[in-house]
């Protein structure tokens, strides 16, 4: 029964049919890469751009893929030597396994240049720059190489399988340019040349997002082998581009493994501990580093290609940053650009069929004519930003945050606003606990503020002690400041900075009819750790006061 139901079915319409389920499959799993970037720039960034970043990442899908489809697919067919051909004008089967497949990838490379200007583009120059790449600068690209131009299998062999430095060199060399043309942030450089370390704000999205752009890489490196079956000339059934899964699959599982252990050791090496952030970034450096050559590399190769990919990263990007003092804000060239180029040169000395003098020349040429392209056309188009003064937000802008001046949104609307913590404290009930009558005569003022900046820790036992001397009242602002409490040394990226503001809250409490200095005493009792940072409490005295809801005033509306 089961063998005559096989005997039926066309070869060709089951190929076709698992064929774009594939590809399909393949291309949501890209697709999704793109929330991995979303979170490892957000990451990346000061909390005052995360809005921006996010708004980056959605726009260069948004408006990328309409460009793609209504003019980058045909600039493509023209590169690769044919003629225009609209995206519109193709057949269902072909909607997936041509143009969606073409953009996913393009879009890869439009959003890596997100992270390198992060901080001070104004957003108009980055949708720009999207439109320009996906209508002309990755379709050129892509035609050459893939689409059977001059510099692809039919020319002069240039081999890239899933886009190493198609698609992420491409943008990693992009974002290096943009990066340049714009300009650093405002406190990048000190006015001596030194370099200021400006840490992201969230070790944990720059994290996920890692992870999430290595899940999805199965999808970008795997997914290229795009047949999984193929029909033979006698009408079989036939592994097609599937045959090569194993060793794309093991080469793009050794090589984010190696990556990481490549940057941890230079992390280790340059500033003896073991950085976070670098150990993520190595880790997508070695998934580039194996993308173009994961079908052909043998698994030693590999290993040693990523791992390589990973111990230039934190040289790459201190050279970048302290020596060209170009600011790529997510160290895009290191991951992807650099990265990206090392990987398909690399490609004639670990190939399965040994070493070729012929693919070491045409990686070469390819490397250096997609550079020269890139770099060109970027610079070109930044360039007129910056020559209309469009290409950056205005100093002012650019100190309160791209999230308020861009978008007019805060990210983190409570960040730096009065909080109450509900930490402990025992609950006062104000008909059986009233405030004793005996206390702001004494003290010499009627109304007095006492007001404390302490240890946050610190909070939960003060509510207490001042509940205990019937002050229940009280008003905390988290806050940042210096005192005595030495200076801590902090790490981003493998370069140390200085924390010299310390995150303390403040106390405010407002008293008429309790001594001013009896909860002073409570909050200095809670808080004193008798270390260094423990805080100060003052007390001031209160001209007056207003009750709004009744408008008493006087200690009466205390």
């Amino acid at each position: 029964m089961t063998t005559g139901v096989l005997a039926s079915i066309d070869p060709s319409v089951l190929a076709e049919g698992v064929n774009l389920m594939w590809v399909a499959v393949v291309c949501f799993l890209i697709f999704f890469m793109h929330a991995g970037f979303a979170m490892l720039e957000a990451g990346q960034v000061r909390a005052k751009n995360v809005a921006n970043q996010l708004t980056k990442n959605l726009l260069t899908w948004s408006v990328g893929v309409l460009v793609y489809f209504l003019v980058g697919f045909g600039i493509e067919g023209v590169a690769g030597g044919g003629g225009f051909s609209s995206a519109a004008a193709l057949g269902d089967g072909s909607w997936v396994n041509s143009w969606l497949f073409g953009a996913v990838f393009a879009m890869t490379a439009a959003t890596i240049v997100s992270g390198a200007v992060a901080g001070r583009a104004k957003l108009r120059a980055y949708v720009g720059y999207t439109i320009a790449l996906s209508a002309v600068i990755y379709p050129v690209v892509a035609g050459v190489t893939w689409g059977g131009g001059f510099l692809g299998g039919a020319g002069l062999g240039f081999t890239d399988f899933a886009g190493g430095m198609i698609v992420h060199g491409v943008g990693g060399i992009a974002g290096l340019t943009a990066a340049y043309v714009i300009g650093p942030r405002m406190d990048r450089y000190a006015g001596d040349g030194s370099t200021n370390v400006i840490p992201g704000h969230s070790m944990t999205f720059a994290v996920l997002g890692t992870l999430v752009l290595a899940f999805g890489w199965y999808g970008f490196n795997v997914g290229t082998t795009a047949t999984v079956f193929s029909v033979t000339e006698g009408g079989e059934l036939a592994l097609g581009g599937y045959a090569a899964v194993g060793r794309v699959s093991l080469a793009t599982t050794l090589g984010m493994a190696a990556g990481g252990v490549g940057a941890a050791l230079a992390s280790l090496y340059l500033s003896k501990k073991v950085d976070t952030l670098y150990v993520a970034n190595g880790l997508l450096a070695g998934l580039v580093g194996v993308t173009g050559i994961a079908d052909l590399v043998t698994w030693w190769g590999a290993i040693l290609v990523a791992l390589v990919c990973g111990l230039q990263l934190p040289l790459v990007f201190d050279f970048v940053s302290d020596r060209m003092k170009i600011d790529d804000v997510c160290a895009v060239f290191p991951v992807h650009g650099s990265a990206g180029v090392i990987g398909v040169l690399a490609l004639p000395f670990v190939h399965v069929d040994g070493f070729s003098t012929s693919l070491l020349v045409s990686q070469v040429i390819g490397v250096a004519v997609i550079t020269v392209w890139t770099v060109a056309a970027t610079a070109a188009v930044f360039g007129a930003f910056k020559a209309i003064g469009q290409a950056r937000v205005t100093p002012e802008h650019e100190r309160d945050g791209l999230d308020v001046s861009e978008h007019g949104v805060e990210t983190y609307p409570e960040f730096g606003k009065p909080s109450v913590t509900t930490d402990g404290g025992r609950v006062v009930d104000t008909t059986t606990d009233s405030p004793r009558a005996d206390g702001g005569e004494e003290a010499g003022a009627d109304i007095k503020m006492v007001t404390a900046v302490v240890r946050p820790d610190k909070l939960g036992a003060i509510k207490q002690a001042l509940a205990e001397v019937n002050a229940p009242s009280l008003t905390v602002t988290n806050v940042s400041g210096r005192g005595s409490q030495p200076a801590k040394t902090g790490q981003w990226r493998g370069e140390e900075f200085t924390v010299d503001l310390h995150q303390k809250v403040k106390i405010e409490v407002v008293v008429a009819d309790i001594p001013a200095d009896e909860v002073a005493d409570a909050i200095a009792d809670a808080a004193k750790t008798g270390e260094p940072g423990d805080g100060k409490v003052f007390v001031m005295p209160v001209e007056d006061a207003l009750q709004v809801r009744t408008g008493t005033t006087g200690p009466e509306a205390v």
